[in-house]
């Protein structure tokens, strides 16, 4: 063979491989002309072997049953009752063979039914003998329609015939040497995993993910790359969207948790997996510029922590309560001003100390959530504009907050150090959940220093309620989208709710209540007044054995049960120590509180204590 003539054959098999077809064998010119075809032919049939699927099934078919006929021709009952059960095998275990919808199992089932159905009459008569040549070729032709027309069938192809030039496209656009280990096509899209040559990582595919759109021909934006599963540093997870699934608003459908040990559900990442966050001990930031749907993810959280019956919510919302109104009937303190502000997170700190005493002196490490003894969550929408003069309260509930179970949820436009103040509350969020901003700096400000190039561009988020979560078990830059509550639907879960929130534990009410008695004239505690001083005696005082006053007063109490303050009357103890009683015996099952500060005994035949 001539220089020249090598030259061209080389040049035409990289044009082969350019358009998806890989060339089975180099041809020459001065083959003989029967080897040519033969390699014509076989790279035809090797690009449209999708599309001739259906007739190679029916070929084989019918040469099985050729071959069955002449040597096993009384086995058609057995490949009959064979064929029975094998067309159930999609119907029951199709997902796991990439059958995702319930018409692709039953249609598996079909072909498996009719083919089995054909394959026994053919073997038991001959598949020449009229009429199953005919029924052959109808039942083929006709079940050979859906597939043809099976968009993801479709797809599928089409990808494999783009990425039969990936080492061109690699070449172009700087990953030379990176090869397609696997791909699969899904409902947005499809996603394909990738070696990389020595040398590069993720971080040099993220910076070329323009270039790879390009090089494959598809709209702006529409690129990820993410680690994969195994966390393998020379291979990643190519995804192409074909479909925006976050085009469109998702409605909210309904609360995804009954307790705050559970993870709640924000909302579809774009592979249609649920962004699960668990809230407990974290502290958690929402940033985003305005209308970026900052507030339908504080909606969602709410949504989700009403339903759960071991966690009381506070709340403090400076723009007069227009955010967090609607949840009113579920908040237990709601603070619009920023007097009521700077008294509720003083209270906040008063119940961190007060359970942290109670859990030292149980011999206890952390604060387990029940209805009985609830998690403390505090809400704060707009947190950059509460008064400078709090940042030492909310600096110390981020710092002290996570094992007394206080946990702070902080949404604002830019958390800057001077809008978080000075303290460590920024530092101390575990959670950064970042909807669109304007300036990519921004990006940096609310999920940490360098997430913008590691690959969290929030800054090209299109829609409102879009958003990137860097927390514990979210490590990549995966976006999702926020589920929409309608203000009919906040009103009306706010209703069902609302019967079923859990009141403050007597430890952290007592420790409120303790402080209110200190500073009666505070400004913002107006909904506080009207308790009386505590007297200051120390709870170890044992003046006239106060705890079998305590006991013969709550054996004589009426069924609606006796209170609080008529309980310190009696005994001559102060309040923390009537609290500290009560929850002892509640505890041992002997005392039940019958409504917000009323208490009684669980069985009026006890033993005086």
């Amino acid at each position: 063979m001539t220089a020249p003539s090598r030259y061209r054959v080389r040049r035409h098999a990289r044009r082969l491989r350019r358009y998806g077809l890989e060339p089975i064998a180099v041809v020459s010119p001065d083959d003989p002309l029967p080897e040519v075809a033969a390699v014509i032919i076989g790279r035809w049939l090797w690009r449209y072997r999708s599309e001739l699927a259906p007739a190679a099934t029916a070929l084989t078919v019918f040469s099985v049953a050729w071959l069955l006929h002449r040597s096993h021709s009384r086995w058609w009952p057995l490949i009959a009752c064979s064929a029975t059960l094998a067309a159930a095998v999609p119907l029951v275990a199709g997902r796991r063979f990439g059958l995702v919808t319930g018409l692709e199992r039953w249609y598996a089932g079909l072909v498996t039914v009719t083919a089995g159905g054909w394959l026994a009459s053919a073997t038991a008569v001959g598949p020449v003998q009229p009429p199953l040549p005919g029924v052959l070729v109808v039942a083929g032709f006709t079940l050979a329609m859906p597939w043809w027309l099976h968009r993801r069938r479709r797809a599928r192809v089409r990808v494999e015939r783009q990425l039969a030039a990936w080492p061109d496209i690699a070449q172009s656009v700087g990953l030379p040497g990176s090869r397609v280990m696997s791909a699969v096509v899904d409902v947005w899209g499809w996603r394909a995993r990738v070696g990389l040559a020595r040398g590069q990582t993720i971080a040099d595919v993220l910076t070329k993910l323009p270039a790879i759109e390009s090089a494959l021909g598809t709209i702006r934006g529409s690129a990820r790359a993410y680690p994969t599963p195994d966390n393998l540093a020379h291979r990643f997870e190519l995804r192409i969207l074909e479909i925006d699934p976050h085009a469109d608003a998702i409605p909210w459908p309904g609360p995804s948790v009954t307790s705050i040990t559970q993870p709640i559900d924000l909302g579809p990442f774009e592979d249609a997996n649920p962004c699960r966050l668990l809230m407990l001990r974290l502290h958690s930031l929402l940033g985003g510029m305005s209308g970026s749907g900052k507030s339908g993810g504080v909606n969602v959280l709410m949504g989700n922590l009403t339903a759960c019956g071991d966690v009381v919510i506070w709340a403090i919302d400076l723009k007069r309560g227009m955010e967090l109104q609607p949840w009113a009937s579920c908040i237990g303190r709601l603070a619009t001003t920023p007097a009521q502000a700077l008294m509720l997170l003083r209270d906040a700190v008063a119940v961190l100390e007060a359970r942290a005493d109670y859990l030292t002196a149980m011999g206890q490490r952390v604060w387990v959530p029940s209805p009985q003894m609830p998690a403390l969550v505090i809400v704060v929408d707009e947190y950059a504009e509460l008064a400078d003069d709090v940042t030492a309260y909310t600096d110390s509930i981020a710092r002290r907050g996570r094992a007394p179970a206080v946990t702070l949820i902080a949404a604002t436009q830019r958390p800057t150090q001077k809008a978080m103040g000075q303290g460590s509350v920024r530092s101390q969020m575990d959670v950064r959940i970042c909807f669109r901003v304007r300036e990519r700096r921004d990006v940096d400000l609310i999920l940490g220093q360098g997430m913008l190039t590691a690959g969290w561009d929030a800054h090209k988020l299109n829609a409102p309620g879009k958003f990137f979560i860097s927390a514990p078990g979210h490590d990549t830059p995966r976006r999702a989208r926020a589920y929409l509550l309608t203000d009919e639907t906040v009103a009306q879960t706010a209703a069902e709710h609302a019967a079923t929130r859990p009141a403050l534990d007597v430890i952290s009410q007592a420790a409120i209540d303790e402080r209110a008695q200190m500073r009666p004239d505070e400004p913002g505690r107006a909904e506080l007044s009207g308790h009386r001083d505590d007297d200051g005696r120390s709870p170890d005082d044992d003046r006239g054995e106060p705890e079998a006053i305590l006991w013969a007063i709550l054996c004589i109490a009426p069924p609606e049960g006796i209170t609080v303050p008529e309980l310190i009357d009696q005994t001559g103890m102060s309040r923390r120590w009537v609290y500290y009683r009560l929850r002892e015996l509640a505890d041992a099952d002997r005392v039940v509180q019958t409504e917000h500060g009323n208490w009684r005994i669980a069985d009026c035949a006890g033993d005086a204590q």
